[in-house]
């Protein structure tokens, strides 16, 4: 039974129910959440003090106003050194939170009143009968006072001091009442600009859908996406899908040229195989079995060497000439003799002299020792092959300007000037040549060559043999070993 398609979810769905994965939506709205709600909670203390301030213009405006009238009224009234019950009365009643009083004359001193409130000091107290507005203590309670000082009119020698204070709560109280009305409608506009950013980051995503249906249509197209229909944003992203699109086609071509590369290689010594054997199964003479067993092995040779030189290029063709790689430091002084020891029986067998020819101290160069193997034993073998017996093959080493030189030189018959410049291509084999080859060993040393950022030069060596040249840039590490003892 085939399993039923399982429903779309919302976008609601997908934002409360995350199924493990990572979502942009979720991050971009949880990334806006936090600064909303801090932005809520800033408004709010913003307001408060806002409030507060309010509240405090007001009271302060209406204890001035208390204390102004009360000492009108007292400095109408002849005290004789006390408050009447009427006055004393109004002072008492605090209708709007008045909690302290103090009533003194210069005359007669305090007539009624908290002792424990003192009066604004005379210097910052207004002479002429304005209120003077300012903050004082009584015990550990903190109060806002106002204090008028006014000439008693029944005697024109005495001078009224009337002082209100009250406490802060009914300040904070009105405060809190204006932040509780206000907090409702800072919420619901927090709500309102997080559904309208969440509808935003929706329809913004959506700008995505034309990217991926045009990418959701191919099926093995490497093409670049290109940058007509992509936001700004993801260009980034786009463009190293590019690169990796890029890499991709590279590997592929890669491999379609080592299989046209393969099958161009093997099949003349495939098709040798098959017509020795067919000959062999004909006639099974001792004589024709022996030759055609010979062709075989013969053969075989061949197909295996084409096969390990195909290996050997794709390997060094799959890496980035540009990319140098994890390169080391090395000394070719003492790397290349230790390289051409393995390669004496070679030399031996083929009638070669092999010989070397280096300076005393280090060479260093930035190097990959496998690589530089690989490279060393192409041209060993090319000139092995094509010298001829009774040759003489001679690899050198030796410092130059513009860096280290590796050089590789025969006195074979060498290669006319006008095919030099072809040498290091793949299959090329010099016309006229009948030893047998790939034509792959110097495309393999080409390859290696650009890894190391090398040059390699093709010339014609002082005996008329072939002399190939790989010079190596310097060395970037700043400071090489110390020299060998």
């Amino acid at each position: 039974m085939s399993e039923a398609p399982r429903p779309e979810r919302s976008w609601l769905n997908r934002l409360t129910e995350p199924d493990g994965r990572p979502s942009l939506r979720r991050y971009l709205l949880s990334s806006l959440l936090v600064p909303l709600m801090l932005l809520l909670v800033l408004e709010s203390l913003v307001t408060y003090g806002g409030a507060l301030i309010y509240s405090n213009h007001v009271h302060d405006r209406d204890l001035a106003d208390d204390a102004m009238t009360l000492a009108q009224m007292l400095s109408q009234e002849d005290l004789g050194g006390k408050v009447s019950p009427q006055a004393r009365f109004l002072l008492e009643y605090a209708p709007e939170g008045h909690n302290y009083f103090n009533v003194s004359s210069l005359n007669h001193g305090l007539l009624a009143g908290a002792p424990g409130l003192r009066p604004a000091p005379l210097k910052a107290a207004a002479q002429d009968g304005e209120p003077t507005l300012y903050t004082t203590m009584i015990g550990r309670r903190e109060l806002r006072a106002a204090t008028v000082r006014i000439p008693n009119l029944h005697d024109p020698s005495d001078q009224l001091t009337v002082t209100m204070a009250e406490t802060l709560r009914d300040r904070h109280q009105r405060a809190r009442e204006i932040l509780l009305l206000s907090i409702p409608a800072q919420a619901l506009l927090i709500a309102s600009v997080f559904v309208l950013v969440l509808y935003g980051v929706r329809v913004g995503l959506r700008q995505l859908d034309p990217l991926t249906a045009r990418l959701a249509s191919r099926e093995h197209d490497l093409a670049p996406i290109g940058d007509a229909d992509v936001p700004v944003e993801i260009l980034p992203l786009t463009r190293t899908i590019d690169g990796l699109f890029a890499r991709q086609r590279g590997m592929l071509a890669l491999q379609e040229r080592f299989i046209a590369d393969a099958a161009h290689q093997l099949k003349t010594p495939l098709a040798g195989l098959r017509v020795h054997v067919e000959r062999a199964q004909a006639d099974p003479s001792k004589e024709t079995v022996h030759d055609a067993l010979q062709h075989i092995l013969r053969l075989t040779q061949r197909a295996s060497r084409a096969s390990s030189q195909l290996l050997a290029l794709t390997r060094v063709q799959s890496t980035d000439p540009t990319e140098t790689g994890p390169l080391c430091l090395l000394d070719l002084a003492q790397l290349v003799p230790e390289m051409l020891s393995v390669r004496v029986h070679d030399a031996i067998a083929a009638g070669v002299d092999l010989g070397y020819e280096g300076p005393a101290g280090p060479v260093w160069i930035d190097g990959d020792r496998i690589s530089l193997q690989e490279m060393l034993d192409n041209l060993i073998d090319n000139s092995l092959r094509y010298a001829g017996r009774h040759s003489i093959v001679t690899v050198g080493v030796s410092v130059m300007p513009d860096g280290a030189c590796l050089s590789v030189e025969d006195n074979g018959p060498g290669v006319p000037p006008s095919f030099l410049e072809r040498l290091g291509e793949r299959f090329f084999r010099v016309p006229g040549v009948v030893e047998e080859g790939t034509g792959l060993g110097l495309a393999i040393v080409q390859r290696i060559v650009e890894r190391h950022r090398a040059v390699v030069r093709y010339l014609n060596g002082g005996t008329g043999g072939l002399r190939v040249e790989i010079v190596f840039p310097p060395a970037r590490t700043s400071k090489a070993p110390a020299p060998r003892q």
